[in-house]
């Protein structure tokens, strides 16, 4: 795939926080860990002959406003995931964009709504007849009463936080006491509602998908934890995603998933239903559990996700026969012409 011969002006968005040097010399793993992803795009973008003005920001949508001014840039390179500490607030953001015809990168408006609310997503999904979990919706301040058709074990975690965010082993509860302790402790870390969700004992299998209309998926990825103790549960914790030294202990790795062709059909047509179903546009990665039955169930969707170099994103791509170059021109490209900004 050729890359863009135009050489653009783009502004990278990001969390003020997050803004990477230009160099990583010098510099240990766990330093660059918070701000790998902006490094890798930002670098990557400069390499590819763009022309990248980096802008951070935290709650204020002025500084969007006036970089668009005086940069002018042809793309918005939308990284960011929060804003004023909020993560459903980056919906708002790319609204923000919109209202200013900026064309950007990655996930419109609707899709993120639609995917951030965990509880409204699998609600859609089981209304189009795909496979979710059955679940319930703790709201704090809240008794909670687990509904009698909702069987244990459940997975407890929060309706809005992405990355794994209050998950661990202790997370899969298996009765009334452990559900509320769960639930309570989602309250105080997080501030957010708890959702508890049917646990599928099974593989967890990633697809990840480029695309506006015409969708694009990678090879079906799998994740493995070769050290996983006996009787403890298969599921992505914060610190599994987060810990280095952990994942090494635990022996994950993340590689093509096998499956035969009909499960690789199957899993790539219920992936892009899953895709417009939430009208999601730019990029996204769909999290499944595939029960020892060989059934899918989507947990998540995932939009804009990570895209580190090296990531499961990059790294599904890649084995699609996409290289990291190629995938940043290809999410340039589908920002230039999203129909959703006029």
């Amino acid at each position: 795939m050729k890359l863009l011969s135009r050489k653009l002006n783009i502004v990278t968005l990001m969390h003020q926080d997050l803004v990477p040097p230009d160099s990583i010399e010098g510099l240990e793993q766990k330093e660059i860990q918070r701000w790998k992803m902006e490094f890798d795009v930002q670098s990557t973008l400069r390499r590819m002959g763009h022309h990248v003005h980096p802008v951070g920001i935290y709650s204020d949508l002025g500084v969007i406003s006036e970089a668009l001014d005086q940069v002018k840039p042809d793309i918005v390179f939308n990284m960011l995931e929060e804003f004023d500490g909020q993560v459903l607030f980056d919906q708002h953001v790319v609204s923000f964009l919109e209202l200013k015809h900026a064309r950007y990168t990655g996930c419109n408006p609707r899709g993120l709504t639609l995917a951030h609310d965990k509880a409204l997503s699998k609600k859609i999904l089981a209304y189009h007849r795909i496979s979710v979990p059955a679940f319930a919706v703790f709201p704090p301040g809240r008794k909670v009463r687990r509904p009698p058709k909702l069987p244990f074990p459940l997975l407890v975690k929060s309706l809005i936080d992405e990355g794994s965010v209050g998950i661990s082993r202790a997370s899969v509860v298996y009765d009334d006491a452990a559900l509320l302790e769960r639930a309570a402790l989602i309250h105080r870390q997080t501030g957010s509602p708890a959702i508890a969700e049917q646990y599928i004992a099974g593989r967890e299998i990633y697809v990840s998908v480029l695309g506006n209309e015409r969708l694009q998926t990678s090879n079906a990825w799998e994740l493995h934890l070769e050290h996983l103790p006996e009787g403890a549960p298969n599921i992505a914790t914060s610190r599994l995603k987060w810990d280095y030294a952990h994942q090494e202990k635990m022996g994950m790795k993340t590689r093509p998933a096998e499956l035969d062709a009909e499960q690789r059909k199957q899993l790539d047509q219920l992936t892009k239903r899953i895709y417009r179903t939430l009208h999601l546009s730019g990029y996204a990665r769909m999290d499944f559990r595939m029960s020892p039955e060989g059934r899918f169930y989507l947990l998540e969707a995932n939009p804009n996700p990570c895209i580190s170099f090296g990531e499961d994103f990059a790294e599904a791509m890649e084995s699609a026969g996409m290289s990291y170059e190629q995938l940043l021109d290809r999410m340039l490209r589908l920002g230039l012409s999203y129909r959703g900004v006029t």
